[in-house]
């Protein structure tokens, strides 16, 4: 019995011993294998020196509804970012800029001619006004229009500026050579006589304007007219694409 129990120890522990031997093996040729072996060059892809950066953001400028298309001068200057809805007319040396959007899908919308609508604003026009005026967006002739601003189914005269984030709500009426101070709120139907000063919210008044102030509304109109010629000379009235084509087919060999 007790012979039999030795013989027995024995093979378990050469079992155990060749078996790790086999792993101490195995495992020193993986290290042997892994410092040998030469590493694999990582891919790297080179972009090419005529990739065009493009923001294809798939914003439309032009949004043409049912039989309405906006209507857009020659030589009005309208920024890429601009978003021109339904009934919208944009006469000449008019500017509409960066973010702004003018919405006629209920009513017209007119800009006169060499006024301006700064950036983020927003035009819109009701089907009609509470208070029987026009329910349609008037912007006439020389007219500057802060940034932020909101005006709703309102008419502005010749030759006004209205503040930055001013609000003019439907049926209001600001009259020729006046200046709406900026954050002001006009409520409906509100009238804003003209020659003066408005501004609060609600809008009230603060006092007559100067010959000289008066002379000042359209040279600011005309003076950003000029600066928005500078911005009109970068942007063609068709697309830049063509030129990567040209460089696509000259990288090939293709006569262009």
């Amino acid at each position: 019995m007790a012979t039999s129990l030795a013989r027995i120890s024995r093979r378990c522990v050469t079992s155990s011993v060749s078996s790790n031997l086999i792993r101490r093996y195995f495992a020193a040729e993986a290290v042997a294998v892994a410092t040998t072996e030469a590493p694999k060059p990582k891919s790297e892809v080179t972009p090419s020196p005529n990739r065009a950066k493009w923001d294809y953001r798939g914003q439309r400028q032009i949004i043409p509804l049912g039989q309405w298309l906006p209507k857009v001068a020659v030589d009005a200057y309208v920024a890429p970012n601009v978003v021109l809805a339904g009934q919208v007319t944009v006469w000449d040396g008019s500017s509409v800029w960066n973010g702004a959007v003018l919405r006629g899908d209920l009513n017209k919308i007119t800009l006169g001619f060499c006024s301006n609508v700064q950036e983020r604003c927003v035009v819109h026009a009701a089907w009609s006004s509470p208070t029987g005026l026009p329910a349609e967006t008037l912007i006439d002739r020389y007219v500057t229009v802060g940034a932020y601003s909101l005006l709703r189914s309102c008419t502005i005269e010749p030759e006004c500026i209205i503040g930055q984030h001013s609000i003019l709500m439907e049926g209001s009426l600001v009259e020729t050579r006046s200046i709406l101070e900026a954050g002001s709120v006009v409520p409906p139907g509100r009238r804003i006589p003209s020659g003066e000063l408005w501004g609060g919210n609600p809008a009230r008044f603060i006092r007559t304007l100067t010959n000289e102030e008066t002379l000042e509304i359209p040279k600011l109109a005309v003076a950003i007219n000029h600066l928005s010629g500078d911005y009109f000379s970068e942007f063609l009235p068709y697309s830049t694409v063509y030129l990567e084509v040209e460089k696509f087919k000259k990288s090939l060999g293709i006569a262009v």
